[in-house]
């Protein structure tokens, strides 16, 4: 059976083999609608892609029709008529996120504050849900030059045994998280598949939520964690600018542009909950990063529609080896980023992390973030046993969870220490057929 989407026609068997994975999709997903009584509009937008979309296989194939320093252009080129005619819309295009990220935009920030954090409230309320990082291990085989983590970095290098990962878990439900994000840097044998297994079956018992920032894996492997209890996963491309990206990344798996950016597609296939995305704000221009960014999010809810999406927007902190960024951006250029992918998708969840200063984060939460952490350690064993000498990059907002929550409820906002009720979390996620 097919949804009703304007195709006289069932797709011929020869069809099917070129749309693939979304022609299987929009199958099960009729069916499934059909059992449940739902209306077939909410499934709709899975087959609403564009010949061109349809026959993508990947993210990377379907990015290959956007070239950089056009996109840049076309930004540049935007007007007042542009950024108003975009703000007095309901329902923004791609077109208008380029006018609400270009230069033209920043005379009208206050008036995209009021309307972000009009979307913000009317979506998720008076709630600012917190979470924490768990830092698993900092062994690495990247060479990213802007991370403390570089294999070439002389520092040591630890990864916590799963008694001293109990150790963390204890401190951490001590400040009252429920929900937590465990963190790793890159290292097949150290920290990959069947390390994380392991330790996901472990602390699954003790968090209402569990997410995870690790190597991209494969849709089998994500498959196992999400088994054992893991419900999202963030992968951060750090730059959507190919040509560039090996000046950054110069070594290790990592190197490999178009395997991390197809990490979206394989979590998608495996039945995520969650897919975290985001770019290093500071490696290239934040404003046609950003396009690309939004870009991706607008394919992938698109083709895996049940799956939820974040956005991180992580400036460049100093760490262990001072990597000077070539793009800086100010705290008013941050600050537009927010406003304008909360005005273009009001379903975005949107985090804020530490790296940002406390005054920051105080003014800025309410416009439209809806994530944030606290009281952060981004080193292995940094709750427990306090080390501060092996981290990533360095905390801007020291404060403790307690004193942001309490920053929080000053501006009238409810902290959510849990991502969603234990009984939501555990419905079994079902992978996409391939």
């Amino acid at each position: 059976m097919y949804l009703n989407i304007g195709v006289k026609n069932p797709p011929s068997q020869h069809d099917r083999k070129q749309i693939g994975i979304l022609t299987i999709c929009v199958v099960i997903c009729t069916k499934v609608a059909d059992q449940n009584g739902f209306h077939s509009t909410e499934y709709e937008i899975t087959a609403q892609l564009s010949k061109a979309e349809r026959q993508m296989e990947t993210f990377y194939d379907f990015k290959q029709q956007f070239d950089w320093n056009t996109v840049r252009d076309s930004i540049m080129s935007k007007t007042q008529n542009d950024v108003i005619a975009a703000l007095s819309k309901q329902k923004r295009t791609l077109e208008d996120f380029k006018a609400l990220v270009s230069p033209e935009a920043d005379s009208q920030l206050e008036e995209m504050a009021k309307i972000s954090h009009y979307l913000t409230r009317k979506r998720f309320g008076n709630t600012i849900q917190f979470y924490v990082p768990l830092y698993l291990s900092n062994a690495c085989t990247n060479q990213c030059v802007y991370c403390g983590f570089n294999t070439s970095n002389k520092v040591l290098r630890v990864t916590l045994s799963p008694t001293q990962v109990l150790d963390e878990v204890k401190a951490i439900k001590d400040l009252g998280f429920g929900h937590i994000l465990l963190v790793t840097g890159e290292h097949p044998a150290q920290s990959g598949f069947e390390y994380m297994n392991e330790i996901v079956a472990l602390i699954r018992p003790h968090f209402h939520s569990v997410s995870a920032e690790i190597a991209p894996m494969q849709v089998n492997e994500y498959v196992g964690l999400i088994h054992e209890g893991l419900d999202a996963v963030y992968i951060y491309q750090e730059t959507y600018h190919e040509a560039n990206y090996s000046t950054y990344h110069p070594g290790g798996k990592k190197a490999d542009f178009r395997y991390r950016l197809e990490t979206p597609d394989r979590l998608g296939m495996a039945g995520i909950y969650k897919t975290g995305l985001g770019f290093l704000v500071g490696l290239e221009d934040w404003r046609t990063e950003a396009f690309f960014a939004a870009l991706h999010i607008h394919y992938l809810e698109k083709k895996y529609w049940r799956t939820r999406y974040s956005l991180s927007l992580p400036r460049l902190r100093p760490y262990a080896g001072q990597f000077a960024p070539k793009h800086p951006a100010t705290d008013r250029n941050l600050l537009q980023l927010i406003l304008a992918f909360r005005i273009y998708n009001e379903e975005l969840e949107l985090s804020l992390s530490t790296r940002e200063t406390p005054t920051f984060r105080n003014n800025i939460f309410s416009l439209g973030i809806t994530l944030m952490s606290a009281g952060s350690k981004t080193t292995p064993g940094g709750y427990a046993n306090k080390i501060n000498d092996l981290e990533q990059f360095s905390v801007s907002d020291d404060r403790t969870a307690q004193e942001v929550k309490d920053m929080v409820k000053s501006h009238g906002y409810e902290v959510v220490w849990k991502d969603w009720d234990q009984c939501i979390t555990n419905q079994k996620h079902q992978p996409y057929a391939e």
